[in-house]
């Protein structure tokens, strides 16, 4: 899902309902002038169930829309202002597009500079086993010197086969989501947007009136089968048993747990007022993570020119040698 879209959608849907236009009416308008695409088929489903009376329970659970979404839509229909919802879920949604979206950058800029070493390591091999290195052989055996092992012409393919492994290897790694999960909770700037993610979304649920148990419970389930998911579970039986500050909830925690020292005291500095405590850890870690990112990518282009030279120079040097030892003993002669 494009969570700035998203974003705009939901802002222009909280004016619309402003303006007293029914909500049937204004999905339906909105979904008119998005572009074709999951989103707009899941919106549109949810239109057409409620213009034919289902209640709105019913309708979003058959959707597959966002499940933090669902949920607080459902809260703001109960509280009787939808419209202040949509508002914070799309202010919500718009900063995590972003974070996310200069993330999206960070994992396709080493997908960018492994394809380009790719393409040039094989060419630069090619260029070398079938012109250069052919003709040296020639020379070298005509001119009665040494005839030099195929071992040197097969060592200038090891570069390409290496970067493609690598290639594959990240890959495999971005499109199987348990790894993807993984790697979201252990690089440096995809754990701490994580981190503000779900600080964000605990916040969320608090300022509109979610109690804390049902806030952990449903932030766990959205954090199924991730690292996160042990730490809020933890959090929830601590806050069942009786320990009702945040301090007391997230001790005698996991080992291992995700949540940072960092994290712990800006939340339990707010006290009682646990959602501002969210709120500020939300601000806190997405700033972290902006500026990993920003670092990286301005590191990103010096780095890639001196590993793309360290690359040239490792497959020219074999025949720069074997064709400096060939002149050499032909000077000795």
């Amino acid at each position: 899902m494009k969570y700035d879209e998203f974003a705009f959608f939901n802002q222009q849907l909280a004016a619309m309902l402003r303006d007293g236009i029914p909500l049937e009416g204004a999905l339906k308008r909105l979904c008119q002038e998005m572009h074709n695409g999951k989103l707009r088929d899941q919106l549109e489903s949810l239109e057409a169930n409620l213009a034919r009376g289902t209640p709105m329970a019913d309708a979003l659970k058959s959707s597959r829309l966002p499940e933090l979404y669902k949920r607080m839509l459902l809260v703001g229909v109960k509280s009787g202002d939808l419209p202040a919802m949509l508002t914070m879920l799309a202010d919500y949604y718009q900063r995590q597009s972003n974070i996310w979206m200069r993330l999206k950058g960070l994992m396709v800029y080493p997908l960018i500079l492994l394809f380009v070493a790719l393409v040039l390591s094989c060419f630069i091999s090619y260029l070398l086993s079938n012109f250069i290195w052919n003709n040296f052989e020639d020379i070298s055996e005509y001119a009665g010197g040494t005839v030099y092992s195929s071992a040197i012409q097969s060592g200038l393919w090891i570069s390409p086969v290496c970067i493609g492994v690598a290639f594959a290897a990240v890959l495999i790694a971005l499109a199987a989501a348990p790894a993807r999960d993984k790697l979201r909770w252990t690089l440096p700037a995809f754990k701490e947007a994580s981190l503000a993610q779900a600080a964000s979304a605990i916040s969320l649920m608090l300022k509109n009136g979610v109690p804390l148990s049902d806030a952990l419970a449903f932030a766990e389930q959205l954090e199924a089968g991730t690292r996160a998911e042990r730490d809020i579970a933890h959090w929830r039986q601590r806050l069942a048993s009786g320990h009702g500050k945040f301090s007391e909830m997230t001790a005698a925690g996991t080992s291992k747990g995700v949540f940072p020292p960092l994290f712990i005291w800006t939340v339990a500095q707010s006290g009682e007022d646990l959602k501002s405590g969210f709120d500020r850890a939300a601000e806190l870690y997405h700033s972290r993570a902006a500026y990993r990112v920003e670092m990286f990518l301005y590191s990103a282009l010096p780095c890639a020119i001196l590993a793309i030279g360290t690359m040239i120079l490792a497959q020219v040097q074999p025949v720069v040698a074997a064709i400096m030892s060939f002149v050499s003993s032909l000077a000795g002669n």
